[in-house]
């Protein structure tokens, strides 16, 4: 006989997992009782965002479900941030909330929520286990359908009663994945499709990836000679030095790009669901007036087809297809085609100065050149990031970690999840001084299990993205985007860490090597000037383009 917090544990050590993410409550006592001397790590965090943040990270970065755990009420709320984040990137995970005893449902108990109805819009399955008999049924479920398909978030509540009684009930297998293989009928009709066009456009996208999956697309596309664009914060999955590499479809993406999206006749989409990131808005690309063909290639029937007809289709991994592209003989060459995009990619990679001491695409350029392939960097959102899309050059698969919702807060806590997966290698936190402090607390949960990130804060005093929006709708009209900010770096001292100020791009180098070499957590401060808006154009310039705007109005 086990209680149902020890029958939850065991099944999640038969699939595999090592190590969960978690803010403790008494609603999960049982499971907390059930980790005791498992061997499963349980990294505490500080919020619930932060905790479920991590674990969307770690399912990222290693292709299985990332494991949080939560109590009831305000844990679940808070936790939303980051299954909302694994919906909309496409990644596994499993987030356990604690509940309220069964006997007291529909009474507005204490912490009470109908988690069915709130997780419903954000997971791909949410449940309550009612019996401890079926808790490995349940979880068998909960780890299949989070890996299959379309990957993404399941949320299982965990009644208080339930997961403390006892059963006798045997453990059930762990999941399997899915048979994969591809007709190669399927394949030749793809390659038969491609064929045919002028300007094809290769876009790899969603979770479904690996850096064998990296390394047969680049062998795919030197072989047929064809142009590859990423989707937003994909940048990942294909090697950005190699000639075939065109550069990235997403916010702040180069405009030579999106023309040529545009111009293409022939999209082979590659796992993406071609949404509105990628297609500027559906302005790029309009599903009610279709200017290419799309060829796509995705995991979910579901998606095949729900903006764009499929011409053709077909449901399948896209690491097994690509694979098989690249062993098909390449019926003709888009060299030329290519070449162009490369040399529009080339041109956007020159350095275009900013204003100030510190300038963020100096920091970039520096980290692109000096951080070796294997090192992991991480961001939220804000406009500091359009800098790392930009003028970073990311060389292998799993070294971009961001979220593709455009979640802020973000960046710390998946660097805290991808230094405990690979102590061994460097990781890199970029965040904005209103970023960071959405989660700033987490350096915390970084000191107590020494995972020793390095964070980059970019401080230019506000919201530097909305202000950007309120400049070139509202100029000169500056409303809730200033920021009062902490000494960051004391701050990183305070917990322990390594903490320095920059003001000048010559300091960078040095105190970065520093921090590298103290073997602690790190934070570096730099201090931008607020004029530094964007990598096009400066605070002056974008108010000055808002005033014409409106003039013209």
């Amino acid at each position: 006989m086990r209680h149902g917090g020890q029958i939850l544990v065991d099944a999640l050590r038969l699939n595999g997992v090592t190590r969960v993410f978690s803010v403790p409550g008494e609603s999960y006592l049982a499971v907390l009782d059930g980790l005791h001397a498992s061997g499963i790590q349980n990294v505490v965090c500080r919020h619930e965002g932060g905790a479920a943040m991590m674990a969307e990270a770690h399912g990222k970065l290693t292709g299985q479900p990332g494991i949080c755990m939560v109590t009831r009420g305000p844990g679940a709320t808070n936790a939303s941030a980051g299954v909302h984040v694994a919906r909309q990137d496409s990644t596994p995970m499993i987030l356990f909330v604690g509940q309220i005893a069964r006997a007291d449902r529909d009474r507005e108990a204490f912490q009470e929520v109908d988690y069915r109805a709130m997780f419903g819009p954000l997971a791909k399955w949410v449940a309550e286990i009612d019996q401890t008999e079926r808790i490995p049924e349940y979880l068998a479920r909960a780890f299949q359908i989070a890996t299959t398909g379309r990957p993404g978030p399941v949320v299982l509540a965990l009644p208080e009663d339930m997961i403390s009684a006892r059963a006798d009930v045997p453990d059930l297998a762990p999941a399997r994945p899915l048979l994969g293989d591809v007709a190669p009928d399927a394949v030749r009709a793809i390659a038969e499709a491609l064929a045919g066009a002028q300007r094809p456009l290769v876009v790899p996208g969603g979770s479904l990836w690996s850096q064998q999956a990296a390394d047969d697309l680049a062998r795919f596309a030197a072989n047929w000679g064809l142009p590859v664009a990423v989707p937003f914060r994909r940048q990942g999955h294909m090697d950005n030095r190699l000639p075939e590499y065109v550069g990235d479809l997403g916010v702040g993406m180069n405009p030579a790009l999106g023309a040529a999206l545009e111009r293409a006749d022939c999209i082979l989409s590659l796992g993406s669901r071609l949404g509105d990131t990628l297609t500027r808005g559906y302005e790029l690309m309009n599903p009610t007036r279709p200017h290419a063909r799309v060829i796509h290639v995705h995991p979910s029937p579901d998606e095949i087809g729900r903006l764009w007809r499929p011409d053709p289709g077909l449901a399948a991994d896209p690491r097994r297809v690509v694979a098989a592209l690249a062993d098909q003989p390449a019926p003709r060459r888009w060299d030329e085609w290519t070449a162009s995009l490369r040399a529009a990619y080339e041109g956007w990679q020159q350095l275009r100065t900013t204003p100030g001491a510190v300038r963020m695409e100096q920091v970039i350029r520096w980290l692109s050149d000096n951080l070796p392939d294997d090192a992991v960097l991480t961001n939220g959102a804000g406009n500091y990031a359009s800098f790392l899309h930009r003028y970073y050059r990311f060389r292998r698969y799993g070294t971009q970690l961001a979220p593709t919702s455009g979640s802020m807060g973000y960046g710390l806590p998946a660097a805290i999840a991808a230094k405990l997966q690979h102590p061994d290698r460097v990781v890199v936190c970029l965040a904005g001084d209103g970023c960071i402090q959405m989660t700033v607390n987490e350096l915390s949960t970084a000191a107590q299990h020494d995972a020793q990130v390095i964070v980059i804060v970019a401080n230019n005093g506000q919201y530097g993205t909305i202000r950007m929006h309120q400049e070139r709708n509202y100029p000169g009209r500056v409303s809730g985007t200033a920021l009062f900010n902490p000494d960051f770096a004391a701050l990183a001292r305070a917990y322990g860490g390594h903490g320095e100020v920059v003001d000048t791009d010559a300091d960078f180098a040095p105190a970065f090597q520093r921090a590298r070499a103290s073997g602690r957590l790190s934070v570096i401060e730099l201090r931008l000037d607020q004029q530094a808006l964007t990598p096009g154009a400066t605070l002056d310039e974008t108010r000055a383009a808002g005033l014409a705007a409106a003039g013209r109005g």
